[in-house]
């Protein structure tokens, strides 16, 4: 599969040079930085939430967990995770649990934790369980630029 078609588009839309590292496939975020050779903290992914009114897109380090309550303060709701058949329907262009975090390709409010954003260098999933994206952390600053960035996670 590669690249997810609105990924890649939103990418090129937005001027953002990027590589494709490929990788063994593999399922959890932890062994995808460990395939591919990259550090954890510097894998982003995506945790795809739901409260009564809207979706909220939750980017962090792979080697972080969201913590649910502290975003439920924060913006005064109360999340959910969205389960696999809705994601399916969402991110129809990618393999499921394979999102990419990038929340404003596919028009989700998304919010940053603040352990990922001043990396110098961003990798995170395609669309496929074989392929990231990676860009530097400015690229990254310009694709998120309209995400709101918070402290919500704790280490795994």
């Amino acid at each position: 599969m590669a690249i997810a078609y609105t990924l890649q588009e939103y990418l090129n839309d937005n001027n953002v040079d990027y590589d494709v590292v490929e990788h063994a496939p593999t399922v959890r975020s932890m062994e995808t930085a460990q395939a591919a050779h990259i550090p954890g903290n510097q894998l982003a992914k995506s945790v795809v939430l739901k409260d009564d009114l809207d979706y909220l897109m939750a980017v962090i380090p792979s080697t972080y967990r969201v913590i649910l309550n502290d975003l439920d303060r924060e913006f005064g709701g109360h999340f959910n995770l969205v389960n696999e058949d809705e994601l399916e329907n969402i991110f129809t262009d990618c393999e499921p649990g394979a999102i990419p975090p990038i929340g404003q390709a596919y028009f989700i409010d998304t919010v940053i934790d603040k352990k990922l954003i001043d990396n110098p260098d961003i990798y995170f999933e395609a669309g496929d369980h074989a392929s990231l994206i990676h860009i530097s952390g400015e690229s990254f600053k310009k694709l998120v630029r309209n995400a709101r960035c918070s402290e919500f996670t704790s280490r795994i």
